[in-house]
């Protein structure tokens, strides 16, 4: 059995040091990720924060910890 277990691990290893020189010839193309990642990322986090900074202009909220007296209702508009 010991035999045969050498020799499988051997074809295993083979395989994996084949597999490995075969890919380290490869040349290595942009993926998007590559390409536009960083781009992708920064246009996010502008979209992100142009869009909360409206919300937090236009909500008109009094900042505070405790809203008790502080909230009065608006007159309703027609």
């Amino acid at each position: 059995m010991f035999p045969l277990a050498r020799a499988a691990q051997s074809l295993v290893a083979r395989g994996i040091q084949h597999t490995a020189v075969r890919q380290a010839h490869r040349k290595h193309e942009p993926t998007f990720h590559d390409k536009y990642g960083t781009m992708v990322l920064l246009g996010g986090a502008a979209m992100f924060s142009a869009v909360w900074g409206y919300v937090f202009t236009q909500l008109n909220i009094e900042w505070g910890f405790s809203p008790v007296g502080r909230i009065t209702p608006r007159e309703w508009r027609e």
